[in-house]
């Protein structure tokens, strides 16, 4: 695929985190971008703003992945004001710490409804207009969390685990039209509120010996967005070998 003159829908991209250097990415090779939030609208419009001031084209969508009607009307809008669309990135994502013992029914909810259902819906309501233009793509955001799942985060492992066997049926269903594939990005950030001492214990358990980057998640969604015609069903780890340690 070539992005230039592409439109790319990226969710949760109005943070600072992984989103912002996804769209960046993609921006920087001529696609314009749907800027999905949920409520950071400031970091929506702040990185519009640096996209336009590269010469590309850029929008806002403000959409609660959680309420199914809002991921359509999303969709819709993403097509009617940036004219198509032919890429999807869904990044967006709840990541909180949720001990066995006191996680509700809440705190599932939000991590499978954000998680894993909206990147099904969001897949359902844009597949007819990824492949009206050539084949399109769609990239999913996973962890590898996903293979080997953390005790104090079970709903987000879950949802993510979820996300690689969404990734593998989609690209399935919507071959040839559409190819559908995952990052599973490691120990790139620390979550929040994660102390030294627990940096430190995941790096000593990278083979490569360091924490990775969001450019580095951003470059492997550049792969499976230009890089290949022929990846459908993938799943590419970026963890500096920790998924194999």
């Amino acid at each position: 695929m070539e992005l230039a003159g592409k439109v790319a829908l990226v969710t949760g991209a109005g943070g600072a985190r992984l989103g912002r250097a996804i769209a960046l990415a993609i921006a920087s090779r001529g696609a314009a971008i749907g800027v999905h939030y949920r409520s950071n609208e400031r970091g929506a419009l702040e990185l519009v703003a640096e996209i336009e001031r590269s010469g590309g084209r850029a929008a806002i969508f403000r959409a609660d992945l959680e309420r199914p009607p809002e991921i359509e009307a999303l969709v819709g809008s993403v097509v009617s004001t940036l004219g198509g669309l032919d890429v999807l990135v869904s990044n967006a994502s709840v990541f909180r710490r949720t001990p066995f013992a006191t996680t509700t029914e809440r705190d599932w909810d939000e991590a499978l409804d954000t998680n894993l259902k909206a990147p099904f819906l969001l897949a359902r309501a844009a597949a007819p207009h990824l492949g009206a233009r050539g084949p399109g793509k769609i990239v999913h955001v996973a962890d590898t969390s996903a293979l080997r799942p953390w005790p104090e985060y079970i709903p987000y492992c879950v949802s993510k685990a979820g996300l690689i066997a969404l990734t593998q049926g989609l690209a399935r269903a919507l071959a040839p039209q559409v190819l559908v594939n995952a990052v599973a990005p490691g120990p790139v950030l620390p979550p929040e509120g994660a102390s030294e001492e627990e940096v430190r214990r995941a790096i000593a358990r990278v083979p490569l010996g360091r924490v990775g980057s969001p450019g580095d998640v951003a470059a492997a969604v550049l792969f499976l967005l230009e890089g290949s015609d022929y990846v459908t069903g993938a799943v590419i780890p970026v963890d500096g070998g920790r998924s194999i340690a």
